[in-house]
């Protein structure tokens, strides 16, 4: 063998390797069965149907207008009967509207919301995909076994209002800004990684997608996507979001991921059902700060 063909072989090896440690494959494997426990997932054609239309163009951060590639909404179906029907959709969508959208105005959590905060995650906590969620944490040493704490930390975690503008108050929580989204600055949209809220602020009209941002055309059954939007008169040029998971599934595998490391910005390359994702949390403090997937690829499709 000449030194030509060593050569190449080495590089082969050492790009197999590298590849091989991209995929975290221990959160790969517990994401995948919290995904098969995920009981509550809405299935595209029965309980929803999305329209993906036309591919957005490239926008700058801060653009105040984009072309409209797509001329109807996202979502022309989302059988909301069935959602209002399930425990944790309902207790879920009753804390959309508890908050202001824009950073630098402070929160005001009446008794009423704490309530309703606590209800969520009592129903989530029900449900199985919590419940091997937890398992999985207390092997790894990162939760109590109590149900009291571990409740008392994802209340922490998700509900603890913070500063995230730094004028004003605490204006801001990781359950805030992830599911319900915010506006910064009245420049920019931040957060709103949530399928269901998406559809209801299409619904009212708040919301207007712009169309659907990938290499390849998704498929309409895709439970992830990359999209952009407008909302409140500002533009976000790319979101990535779960599209028919449960509330329950999204809160355990950015809990998961979240307390896996104290960095501040953790990410993990996961192969999950059919698509492989770059799973991003962003921490404030002891809280989340930001948490989404972004969508690389998706039955063998590079994005």
């Amino acid at each position: 063998m000449d030194m030509g063909c060593v050569i190449v072989l080495l590089a082969l090896f050492t790009f197999s390797d590298a590849a091989s440690q991209t995929v975290n494959q221990e959160l790969s494997d517990i994401f995948n069965e919290l995904w098969k426990l995920d009981v509550n997932r809405m299935e595209a054609g029965s309980d929803y149907n999305i329209s993906l239309q036309g591919k957005a163009g490239y926008i700058a951060q801060g653009s105040r207008s984009a072309v409209d590639h797509a001329s109807s909404p996202l979502f022309s179906l989302v059988d909301e009967t069935k959602l209002s029907s399930i425990t944790t959709y309902a207790r879920f969508m009753k804390l959309l509207d508890n908050y202001e959208r824009s950073t630098g105005v402070a929160e005001k959590v009446t008794a009423d919301e704490v309530t309703e905060n606590n209800s969520f995650l009592d129903a989530i906590l029900e449900t199985e995909v919590m419940k091997r969620a937890h398992r999985y944490l207390i092997n790894k040493g990162k939760s109590r076994s109590s149900l009291r704490q571990f409740k008392s930390q994802l209340y922490y975690m998700w509900f603890r209002l913070y500063h995230r503008d730094r004028n004003g108050g605490e204006d801001s929580s990781g359950f805030e800004h992830v599911f319900v989204g915010e506006t910064k600055f009245g420049r920019e949209i931040v957060g709103l990684h949530n399928w269901v809220q998406f559809y209801m602020q299409e619904k009212q009209d708040l919301l207007d997608y712009k169309g659907y941002k990938s290499t390849h055309l998704p498929d309409e059954d895709d439970h992830v996507l990359n999209v952009q939007f407008s909302w409140h008169g500002l533009i976000k040029p790319v979101a990535s979001a779960f599209v028919g998971v449960s509330p329950e599934f999204e809160m355990a595998i950015f809990s998961i991921l979240f307390l896996s490391s104290t960095e501040k910005t953790t990410t993990a390359v996961v192969n999950l059902d059919e698509y492989q994702l770059e799973m991003v949390v962003h921490r404030h403090g002891r809280s989340i700060g930001t948490a989404y997937p972004k969508l690389l690829s998706s039955n063998n499709r590079h994005m």
